[in-house]
């Protein structure tokens, strides 16, 4: 268990407990291959960041009236 007053998180990868320090190199991580699997999956575009003009099917020009 965490002493009092450390931060512990999970690896967003694995949900393994990542103590949230300088004794963690790879924080949020716990390793380097939960790092490498994260970078895989945004290169491979499994995880987007939302673009408001494909949601509501309007191009950025048609939005702004320009």
């Amino acid at each position: 268990m965490a002493e009092a007053g450390k931060r512990v998180v999970s690896c967003p990868t694995c949900a393994q407990p990542v103590a949230w320090g300088p004794q963690s190199p790879f924080r949020p991580f716990c390793c380097a291959r939960c790092k490498l699997i994260d970078l895989g999956q945004w290169a491979t575009e499994q995880y987007r960041v939302p673009d408001e003009a494909v949601q509501d099917g309007a191009e950025p020009d048609e939005r702004s009236g320009a």
